[in-house]
């Protein structure tokens, strides 16, 4: 385990550090820039979480889903395959032509639910499934994260 100040290597058990608001595990030498916490009771009975114990909270993962990089294109020739205008176009979907002239000028890319829409009239795909690749697992299992000592001096007295 690294410190999550400093980012050295923990031989001993990690302190517990409350540091500007934040429990933080920090080696020894770092525990001194903020207030030691003590352990917290143990609860009662099973399965009830502990008083004091910081929730994990769960990333996003990336969308499982996303629009096509040439989606101007192919709505501009599906449209004008149609031999809709734009206007007939945003009609058909709610929108408002402006939205379609967006679109089709690149100067916009439709949400996925947009997107859907589009593809439902026209027959057309303009939303494709993309590999999970959370932002941790990009492959690197030796690199390691970014801590707050990368990125900020610590002035000691």
């Amino acid at each position: 385990m690294r410190c999550e100040i400093c980012g050295k290597k923990i031989v001993e058990e990690p302190i517990k550090t409350k540091v500007d608001g934040s429990i933080m595990l920090t080696c020894k030498e770092c525990s001194k820039f903020g207030k030691v916490q003590r352990e917290a009771p143990k609860p009662k009975r099973p399965g009830a979480p502990r008083v004091g114990t910081p929730r994990r909270i769960q990333r996003p993962k990336e969308p499982a889903e996303e629009v096509v990089e040439n989606v101007k294109d192919i709505v501009r020739q599906a449209r004008e395959s149609k031999g809709w205008s734009r206007e007939e176009l945003g009609e058909k979907i709610y929108e408002k032509a402006s939205v379609v002239s967006r679109i089709e000028s690149g100067k916009m890319v439709p949400d996925i639910k947009l997107a859907r829409k589009i593809e439902k009239l026209m027959k057309i795909v303009l939303v494709e499934k993309n590999e999970d690749v959370s932002a941790d697992g990009l492959g690197h299992s030796k690199v390691r994260g970014a801590t707050i000592g990368d990125i900020a001096h610590i002035k000691k007295n």
